[in-house]
């Protein structure tokens, strides 16, 4: 069985485990079920390690009785790891979000990603064979 890959922002990823979003439940349970490949790089581990440091973030995982290492842990446990993208031929306004669109690009992968700086990029992406994706 071939397994697509997929690209999910920190954004994404914070819906599935820090605020637990329902409309992420689907998504989460193909990861889970092997039905699509998570793709990441070292460096954006490193982004959400730092994000679940913000106070609201470190606040709400201490509400819910959680903590940034599981978090990491999910994190480690789902995704594939990659080498650093090289730079796709379209830029991002946010260069925080460069990274998610250079290996989104590299392997043709869809992109899940709540930021607008993204989402403004829907047409440029798809011309580079990448769909983007949100919650419904």
């Amino acid at each position: 069985m071939l397994v697509s890959p997929v690209v999910l922002d920190t954004n994404i990823l914070l819906d599935l485990w820090v605020f637990q979003d329902p409309r992420g439940q689907a998504l989460l349970q193909s990861l889970q079920m092997g039905q699509q490949q998570w793709i990441a790089t070292v460096p954006m581990r490193e982004e959400l390690q730092c994000v679940l440091q913000y106070s609201h973030i470190a606040q709400r995982l201490q509400q819910q009785g959680s903590h940034a290492e599981s978090v990491l842990a999910h994190f480690d446990a789902l995704s594939f790891t990659q080498p650093v993208a090289p730079k796709a031929p379209i830029t991002c306004k946010d260069p925080d979000d460069q990274k998610f669109i250079d290996l989104a690009v590299q392997h043709k992968a869809p992109i899940w990603s709540k930021d607008k700086a993204v989402r403004c990029m829907t047409k440029r992406l798809l011309a580079q064979g990448v769909i983007f994706c949100a919650w419904p």
